[in-house]
């Protein structure tokens, strides 16, 4: 009897490591950023990318954990295997590339300016000459800036992106740079009604910007990447990404095919 249970207890091992090797760990940001992701009242995160995430985990088949991080920390806790896959609204630029891997892309918008009502639109250097712009640290809006706009505003850079807009609305600093989409459900806010309008989108640049948002993976773990892609295809392909899609926007956030 000893040996045989010896051997069903190492059977439940294996079963129990591989069910721990079958969970993904999918790495977001441990603050707010609607309406990609936020935490109801109860405490749950929801929103437009939480959503496609359980959609994508439905199409994999596997158990699938969230894992809050800094922006900042994301990337670094990908290299520790603290997390499997960045799922952050992450863009996929060539920086980047030479650290992570990227699945596919699963949305794509473009960068803007807002700030103050009073202010006069644009978002090319010489709108913004002799004024302060805040960034969230770490972001493409950052890599644009220098290229762009360091020669003629300053720079003001924030671990989240709500100091910067808290700032922003007390009159702190004159505009701040990031998502359009975020930034759009900002001004629809109380608080952004109030205080703010809307400057204008940047230029593209993909060189800087990037080529869309897609999950950061580590380089070596290419069939985790294959899957994540077949899972990407199928919920666009099956009228589910749509579906989520109508629920936050009334335009089509995946951009140029």
């Amino acid at each position: 009897m000893k040996p045989f249970s010896l051997l069903l207890a190492g059977a439940a091992f294996i079963a129990s490591a591989f069910a721990a090797q079958a969970e993904v760990r999918f790495g977001i940001l441990n603050e707010a950023y609607p309406p990609f992701f936020a935490k109801d009242a109860s405490g749950k995160w929801q929103g437009w990318e939480i959503e496609l995430m359980d959609a994508v985990c439905a199409e994999i088949k596997e158990k699938c954990t969230i894992v809050e991080s800094s922006w900042d920390g994301l990337i670094p806790a990908l290299q520790a295997k603290k997390l499997d896959v960045i799922w952050a609204s992450m863009s996929i630029t060539d920086e980047r590339l030479k650290t992570i891997d990227f699945t596919n892309k699963y949305y794509n918008t473009p960068s803007k300016l807002i700030g103050p009502k009073d202010q006069k639109p644009g978002a090319t250097a010489d709108a913004v000459k002799g004024k302060t712009i805040g960034i969230q640290v770490s972001t493409i809006q950052t890599e644009y800036y220098k290229k762009y706009f360091a020669k003629q505003a300053d720079e003001k850079t924030y671990q989240t992106l709500d100091e910067a807009l808290q700032d922003l609305a007390n009159g702190r600093i004159d505009y701040v740079f990031a998502d359009s989409i975020v930034l759009g459900d900002f001004l629809k806010s109380e608080t952004g009604k109030n205080c703010c309008a809307d400057m204008g989108n940047v230029d593209a640049d993909p060189a800087v910007l990037g080529i869309g948002v897609g999950g950061g993976v580590r380089k070596s773990d290419t069939e985790l990447k294959a899957k994540l892609n077949a899972a990407i295809a199928a919920v666009r392909a099956s009228g589910k990404y749509d579906e989520i899609t109508k629920k936050y926007f009334d335009f089509d956030v995946y951009g140029a095919k």
